[in-house]
């Protein structure tokens, strides 16, 4: 027996132990197994224990990796439902169909990506054929998220199926007539097919992740049981590099979403060359899975492999595999037997002693052909286990090979994602391979043609009995026939229209308000979905905490240590408010998916996404545009907007640029609003917009971005008279003039229009009052509730122009006849009030704050950046004096007088 002396404990050791003896006994007998077998089977043995102690449940830290080989050994796949036989020649018109496609196109310079559905094929064909279901079924059916790069495989098989025809394919990538099929998943451009946009790398998992979620609070609050719905994400191993990919691992694996299977496609290849050429990226993605608590499905060799490991009887083979980088198991995919053997199995004597027994045949076979991805019943075995595992989210590492069936030309090699056609030969060959009934007389002046069974064919047939019995196609998008949602009570509006009196109300705090107003509404209160990235505070939401609930799928298990307050930090299964942290990233994949709930799920909801306004668009515009792309509708709100409103917080706070992003989204109708009573009409007219009126679709999937701001303030009466809503919907109305305002001015003053948006406007009201009294000036005071929707209508009435038809642009109709120069002015950059200036009758002019923000008090920052009251009179007395109604002097005199 070992002195239980005779090894120590480590000093770092903090955990007792009761019986050294026991503990030295087991040391010694590794030491034993290490020193008489060899340091690999003690090796083994470990990893044997570990496993068998996780598998019983005792608490021990998991393995990160596992070996280089299949987690489902053979012996333990199930068997394949169906006919594998008609599957593979369904599998083979859709990789043929694939290629042809992209290559026909070529010849029009449109391009495409042949290479990775030949190594995907089987991936998705597995799924379609046994696991994704359709909507025509109970429930919502499964949510897909195909890779970008392999969508003319799901072209082809839509041709199969009857979806589409020979026109559609010979115009993939060319839209411009109306019937083509866009490059990549698209619901914009084909929203009866695609419902998830994923070709902007990192931006789909990300999604899927959190519309497994979404799906479970819908389950949770009671909107709709979807908790049938399976959420499947196709990824590639080089999109894995993606920030936004591994971002949200651990919210899965928290939440448990058992609901969410990743499938990445690890054929070791990114755009330009190897994904991880010197290690072995399929280890590095299971140990970062694992470690956030995923199970991890390994599907990495075929069939032909198990001769292989069956010889195998000292692991020489798995340590191999486990020591050769990625880059050069590419490299054997390229070369000769001879040189496998001399380069893999020479490297060990023992693997030296199994390559004697194995033809260049099967070494080829192997190493060439054989692997995981490309295997019905591999593939069908790793879904079958991602379905059935519960507690939590499965990710399927499936191991392929870039540019399979495609011929020597392409498979593995570097340049194979810029490879856009196969040659006639190349053609002919991969017919021979995939044993498919093409002729050489179908190839007519070099043009490779399109294959198809015919459409009562035995193969056409079982695709469509299949898809049946799965519950109808899939991928598909429906845009249910939902009745308008009711309007809320117009009182829950109308309450801004008599201001706020002396009280001071920061447009932030009035949003805030009118959606606690509207959330109580009986008909559609429930349907809000409040996101907020760990801010609500400041935004004055915490009132919400206890009446709406935050969500959490375990409810609240502790005792908030607010409890005896109002106002509680509550969470509950059935919570409404998603406060997800300091993630926008997040949030906005929260609001995504909320957004096309009307969609997705034919449950029209109604999400708000408020957030700290400089991290909005600088930060998650991608997902802005994503949120475009799949018709979302919604209210984005950035909080505490403006460049100089921030007391204090500096140049990495002070926003003074986000409407100008917003306006390069032709899906987001921008509002820079002044006062409270704006808000509640944009709002309401948002909700009529998206949610309340039967409309053509298009005029429905926009969504809006408002800009609210902390500055509290006076909240004005809306003014009386015809026209005030449409204007504030349409992005401008003149607020007050010279003379309703009150200031004092002569008869004859000169006079110019004043144009203000969100929190400026104020300064322009002051400015009003200063021009009267220190220089008898007439100023009336417009307030512009959006930049953007009066450029964009200016540019409509172009277009119409030069289609013949008359039309006169909005801001130039409000404006006609209004005297004197317009000088515009808000907190961001000229740019935003510059969109209008072309279309602007009078001398246009602008003031706002460029440049970098800065740490001071709002009114030091308005001086730094002229644009406070004293710097916009100057410029009013500037633009006069151009103009000759003023003096010259004037201006000096005002920067003198003001300390300009």
């Amino acid at each position: 027996m070992t002195d239980p002396q005779a090894i120590q404990p480590s000093a770092l050791d903090q955990l007792p132990d009761r019986d050294p003896e026991e503990t030295a006994e087991w040391q010694a007998s590794l030491d034993a197994v290490a020193r008489e077998a060899g340091p690999h089977r003690a090796a083994y043995l470990m990893r044997r224990t570990l496993e068998r102690a996780e598998a019983g449940g005792v608490a021990l830290p998991k393995l990160l990796e596992t070996d280089y080989v299949n987690t489902i050994p053979t012996a333990a796949e199930p068997s394949v439902p169906g006919d594998p036989e008609m599957e593979a020649r369904i599998t083979a018109w859709n990789r043929w169909n694939a290629a042809a496609m992209v290559t026909r196109g070529a010849k029009h310079g449109v391009g495409g990506h042949i290479a990775t559905f030949a190594s995907a094929a089987w991936l998705y064909e597995t799924g379609f054929n046994h696991f994704f279901k359709g909507k025509e079924g109970d429930g919502s059916g499964d949510q897909l998220y195909i890779q970008g790069h392999a969508s003319p495989g799901i072209y082809a098989r839509a041709f199969l199926d009857g979806r589409l025809d020979e026109h559609h394919l010979d115009n993939f990538r060319q839209e411009a007539g109306g019937a083509g099929l866009p490059s990549y998943p698209h619901p914009r451009r084909l929203p009866w097919l695609w419902e998830f946009p994923t070709v902007s790398m990192g931006l789909g998992p990300l999604s899927a992740i959190y519309q497994a979620r979404f799906n479970r609070y819908l389950t949770n609050r009671g909107i709709k049981d979807v908790s049938a719905s399976h959420v499947w994400a196709f990824l590639g191993d080089g999109e894995m590099d993606e920030p936004e990919s591994t971002a949200a691992l651990a919210l899965a694996a928290r939440e448990e979403l058992d609901n969410l299977t990743f499938v990445i496609n690890c054929n070791l290849q990114r755009l330009d060359g190897p994904v991880r050429a010197n290690f072995k990226i399929v280890q590095e993605l299971e140990a970062q899975f694992r470690g956030a608590g995923w199970n991890v499905v390994k599907t990495l060799w075929g069939s032909a492999w198990d001769e292989l490991f069956q010889l195998d009887t000292t692991g020489a083979l798995v340590r191999r595999l486990r020591q050769v980088p990625d880059a050069q198991v590419q490299t054997y995919q390229t070369r000769d037997a001879a040189y496998i053997r001399q380069d893999f199995f020479g490297a060990d004597p023992a693997l030296a002693e199994m390559a004697k027994l194995l033809s260049d045949d099967k070494i080829l076979e192997c190493f060439h052909l054989s692997r995981g991805g490309h295997e019905s019943r591999k593939v069908y075995a790793a879904y079958k286990a991602a379905v059935e595992h519960k507690g939590a989210p499965t990710v399927i590492l499936a191991q392929t090979v870039k540019g399979h069936t495609l011929g020597e030309g392409f498979a593995s090699k570097n340049a194979n994602h810029q490879m856009k056609k196969l040659s006639v030969d190349e053609f002919k060959a991969m017919r021979d391979l995939l044993e498919l009934p093409i002729k050489d007389s179908d190839f007519v002046d070099g043009v490779v043609p399109y294959g198809h069974p015919g459409a009562d064919s035995p193969e056409v047939r079982y695709l469509q009995e299949r898809r049946a019995a799965l519950g109808g196609p899939a991928p598909a998008r429906r845009t249910h026939a939902l009745a308008p949602l009711p309007a809320p009570a117009e009182k829950a509006f109308a309450s801004f229209d008599k201001g706020s009196g002396t009280q001071n109300v920061a447009t932030t705090m009035a949003f805030v308000r009118l959606v606690k107003d509207l959330v109580r509404d009986k008909e559609t209160g429930r349907r809000w979905v409040p996101i907020v990235p760990d801010e609500a505070r400041t935004f004055g939401m915490e009132s919400l905490f206890p009446s709406l609930g935050i969500y959490s799928p375990k409810g609240q298990t502790y005792e908030p240590v607010d409890r005896d307050q109002l106002m509680y930090y509550k969470e509950a299964q059935n919570g409404q408010i998603l406060n997800e942290g300091i993630t926008e990233a997040g949030s906005m994949a929260d609001f995504i998916a909320a957004s096309t709930a009307y969609a997705t799920h034919g449950e029209a909801m109604i999400p708000f996404y408020i957030f700290y306004s400089m991290f909005g668009w600088q930060r998650t515009a991608d997902q802005m545009w994503q949120l475009g792309d799949q018709l979302g509708r919604g209210f984005l709100v950035g909080a505490t907007a403006g460049r100089t409103t921030l007391t204090g917080e500096g140049l990495q706070h002070a926003d003074g640029h986000s409407p100008v992003i917003a306006a390069t989204n032709p899906a987001a109708l921008s509002y820079d609003p002044a006062f409270a009573y704006e808000i509640a009409v944009i709002v309401r007219e948002g909700l009529r917009r998206m949610y309340g009126e039967a409309r053509p679709e298009e005029d429905q999937n926009v969504f809006y971005y408002l800009t609210v701001y902390n500055e509290p303030l006076p909240q004005p009466a809306k003014p009386q008279g015809l026209g005030i809503d449409e204007g504030i919907v349409k992005g401008l109305y003149r607020f007050n003039t010279a003379e309703s305002a009150g200031v004092a001015v002569p008869a004859d003053a000169p006079r110019l229009q004043l144009l203000g948006s969100g929190t400026a406007i104020h300064w322009a009201l002051r400015a009003q009052r200063m021009l009267a009294e220190d220089w008898g000036v007439a100023a009336d005071v417009w307030s512009a509730t959006s930049w953007t929707e009066l450029r964009r209508d200016a540019l409509e009435a172009d277009a119409a122009l030069l289609r013949g038809e008359e039309r006169v642009p909005f801001v130039r109709q409000a404006l006609q006849g209004a005297e004197g120069p317009v000088l515009a002015v808000s907190d961001y950059m000229r740019q935003v009030p510059d969109q209008i200036a072309q279309w602007v009758e009078q001398d246009y002019s602008s003031l706002g704050a460029d440049g970098f923000g800065l740490s001071d008090t709002r009114e030091a920052a308005r001086r730094h950046f002229g644009v406070d009251a004293p710097s916009i009179v100057v410029a009013a007395l500037a633009q006069l004096a151009r103009r000759g109604e003023v003096k010259a002097t004037a201006v000096k005199e005002a920067r003198e007088k003001y300390g300009l």
